[in-house]
């Protein structure tokens, strides 16, 4: 019996030693990616090829069942993993165990100015994502900050492409260390949400490619992103989620990206050029696919059937097709078939100290007279805390970044905790009343914010208190209402709203330490600047924001951010407001949008504008303590056009705390045969310096860093000449200059 039962088992170890010499290709991991491809994709029928290529649900595409090929989830979004939804609508699914960790909002990340929080944003957020077993996170995005106006700004990485650039980069790569996709948004030049659906952008080569394209570049070439998303806008009257010139010439082309381009959602519009121009992926083109249409309405999409009926009817062929199933399978293979991706994490205690830690960094001193800040609560008695922003939880509404939390902490619990670790009163009055709502899409935040007080009783009230306070602290700003810091909508205009400014004009009459809290992803007016004596710019911190914003202000942290993008004092300062164009008024028709202000934008442009200066410029940022730069070298006067130049630069805490100082390296052409911005941002450090520390820091030059675009040979010039290296504290805070000359490279 026993021979019998051996006899049987090698047998049976025979049959599977047969069987896995027979698996096939796609199946095994041992093989590369591209095997797997072309072997999956030479086993599906037509129609599973079609299916492939788009949605089966709100959030979903399908695989491939008969193959064992699983389906695809992706999740909005930048800031944190949004909560489950029905199958086939926007409202939450009801799930208990959905629940997230909000991080900062990215013009916060921005605000660092350091690559390494980046990457610890990506693989935290990379983690969540992982965990909820989602395939594609729906970010990062990195549109530039052409308008203060743009609801969306909050959602982006600051007016700079090369801060842009060098911040996606780490985040791509820290999301996808996970085997999560990160699918860099959106693409491209979707910069206001106003008509956003029906926006026309005009703007010249220069512009594109040396403004709006290099953060996308850098994503992909440098980051590695395996998935782009299309924008909602047209460019050369060809909307961007099928865009010939940006997804097939310059995105497939010149840029080589071998991921899938995924629609946004309901940004397909037409099957012919979906097929030709460049889409891999098309999601949500109608809202409500079960009942919209005879049987499943996301077999209607415009490259669903109807794609498949063209190819049928001899129309189109199968070579475009095949190269969109090639990418979805490649995207696949590298998440949803990827054997060896962790099981990631999520609400961790890691995740919320990295998003403590990134707002901490990027938390702004705009202003701080007489050294009102840090706060020293050995000596205060009582703080009166005042603003509607320091109760209202910001992770609800925005759009699709909006999150269901775990927990959010305020800001005046988070100002509270620190308190009463010194037994130190906190008092607290509304001064105005915003936005009392808190839901969206069925997320409710619990909040009962209802005030039906007069605007006058609320000042009254917040004066007597704050008269009261030996400091008063006024959180104040924006919010994710429509209007606001909002997907899909516009701010009316650059002043605060809900009548701040004259809370705070009657805060600064009865109390001289002033404080003013900015939340929001967007520049605003303050008229009131010279009578308040400390301005902290905050922005959205998510979870951690209370505990963040404490930390900071009473000196816990040494804020150590940086603007991102330049605070105008007017709105008629802003190039896109003044010279270029903007529509604020909904159109139904397509609308043309000129950018007439071409490549100066933000700090570019108000270098040219020698009468007119920010209220704060780009890279402006203060600290608790004190910074002192040498005079920068570089280690030859002469650059070759394939030579590199290294400018070294030493900095020094001359203060009497510890801190980080950003050192910025701008670049000034100064004789060119073209338009040229005065400077150009080419490099930056983060350093941490102790009291009395000083630091050498290098940078490298390039001619890449040199050149410009010149649109007549659609190619990038070094131009020989001379160049300055200019080294600052921010864009209009130089610290140094260095001269050198770059040459043609021949002997003379």
């Amino acid at each position: 019996m026993k021979k019998i039962l051996f006899s049987l088992a090698l047998t049976a170890l025979g049959a599977i030693s047969v069987e896995a010499q027979q698996k096939p290709v796609y199946l095994d991991a041992t093989k590369s990616v591209e095997e797997r491809v072309e072997d999956v994709l030479q086993r599906l029928t037509l129609e599973e090829k079609v299916k492939l290529i788009h949605a089966q649900s709100k959030f979903s595409s399908p695989g491939v069942p008969r193959l064992g090929i699983p389906e695809l989830w992706t999740t909005d979004g930048p800031h944190g993993i949004r909560p489950e939804v029905l199958w086939d609508e926007w409202e939450q699914a009801g799930w208990t165990n959905d629940s997230c960790v909000a991080f900062p909002a990215l013009t916060c990340l921005a605000a660092t100015w350091n690559p390494e929080m980046s990457l610890l944003y990506g693989k935290s957020i990379g983690e969540e994502a992982r965990y909820r077993k989602k395939d594609v996170l729906l970010g990062p995005g990195v549109n530039i900050y052409r308008t203060p106006l743009n609801g969306r700004n909050f959602e982006y990485m600051g007016e700079d492409p090369y801060l842009a650039a060098r911040m996606v980069v780490p985040y791509v790569q820290g999301v996808q260390q996970n085997g999560v996709a990160a699918c860099v948004k959106h693409y491209a030049l979707n910069n206001h949400e106003i008509n956003r659906h029906n926006t026309n952008v005009i703007v010249d080569d220069r512009a594109l490619y040396e403004i709006y394209l290099p953060a996308f570049k850098a994503a992909v070439q440098e980051g590695g992103a395996w998935a782009i998303m299309g924008s909602y806008n047209l460019y050369k009257g060809q909307h961007g989620c099928h865009n010939q010139y940006l997804l097939n010439d310059i995105l497939k082309g010149e840029w080589g990206f071998d991921g899938v381009v995924i629609s946004d959602w309901g940004g397909t519009h037409n099957t012919d050029e979906a097929i030709s121009n460049g889409l891999d992926l098309e999601f949500g083109t109608w809202t409500n696919g079960l009942s919209g249409g005879v049987g499943n309405a996301y077999d209607n999409y415009y490259l669903a059937n109807p794609y498949l009926k063209r190819i049928r009817e001899g129309r189109v062929g199968t070579q475009e097709l095949d190269d969109k199933v090639r990418r979805v399978l490649r995207l696949m293979f590298r998440t949803t078939m990827n054997p060896n991706r962790s099981y990631g994490s999520m609400t961790s205690e890691a995740h919320y100290e990295a998003a403590r830690r990134i707002g901490e960094e990027g938390i702004v001193l705009l202003q701080n007279r007489n050294n009102v800040l840090p706060l020293d609560l050995s000596e205060v008695k009582k703080i009166a805390v005042i603003g509607e922003n320091a109760i209202k939880m910001m992770t609800v509404g925005g759009g699709s970044s909006s999150l269901k939390v775990q927990r959010e902490i305020s800001p005046l619990e988070g100002i509270r905790r620190y308190a009463d670790v010194h037994h130190v009163e906190v008092v607290y009055a509304r001064g105005y009343v915003g936005d009392s709502t808190g839901e969206y899409n069925g997320v409710v935040t619990g909040q009962n914010l209802a005030d039906s007080r007069t605007p006058e009783e609320l000042i009254a009230e917040a004066v007597k208190v704050a008269a009261d306070a030996d400091c008063v602290i006024f959180v104040g700003g924006l919010n994710k209402s429509k209007g606001q810091d909002c997907e899909d909508s516009d701010r009316k205009g650059l002043e605060l709203p809900y009548g701040q400014d004259r809370v705070i004009e009657a805060l600064a009459s009865v109390n001289d330490r002033l404080i003013v809290v900015n939340v929001s992803g967007n520049a605003v007016a303050m008229p009131w600047i010279d009578k308040v004596p400390a301005v902290v710019q905050a922005w959205f911190l998510g979870s951690e924001a209370g505990n963040t914003i404490a930390a900071v202000l009473t000196g816990d942290v040494n804020p150590s951010g940086k603007l991102p993008f330049t605070f105008p004092a007017r709105l008629e300062d802003v190039p896109a407001h003044s010279i270029g164009e903007y529509v604020a008024e909904r159109k139904k028709e397509v609308v043309d949008v000129k950018y007439n202000e071409s490549i100066f934008v933000g700090y570019r442009w108000a270098d040219k504008q020698k009468k007119v200066k920010p209220l704060f410029p780009f890279g402006h940022g203060l600290s608790y303590t004190t910074f002192a730069y040498s005079q920068p070298t570089v280690n030859d006067k002469v650059m070759t056009p394939d030579g590199k130049l290294t400018v070294t630069v030493s900095v020094k805490n001359t203060g009497d705390c510890k801190g980080k100082e950003i050192v910025q390296l701008y670049v000034s052409d100064k004789k060119s045969s073209l338009p040229r911005p005065v400077k150009e941002l080419k490099g930056f450090r983060k350093v941490e310096l102790a009291p009395g520390e000083e630091q050498e820091i290098q940078f490298t030059l390039t001619k890449e860093e040199l050149s410009y675009f010149d649109d007549t040979r659609h190619a990038w010039v070094a131009e020989p000449g001379k160049f300055d290296v200019l080294i600052g504290a921010s864009a209009t805070d130089i610290r140094g200059k260095v001269s050198f000359e770059l040459t043609d490279g021949t002997n003379k």
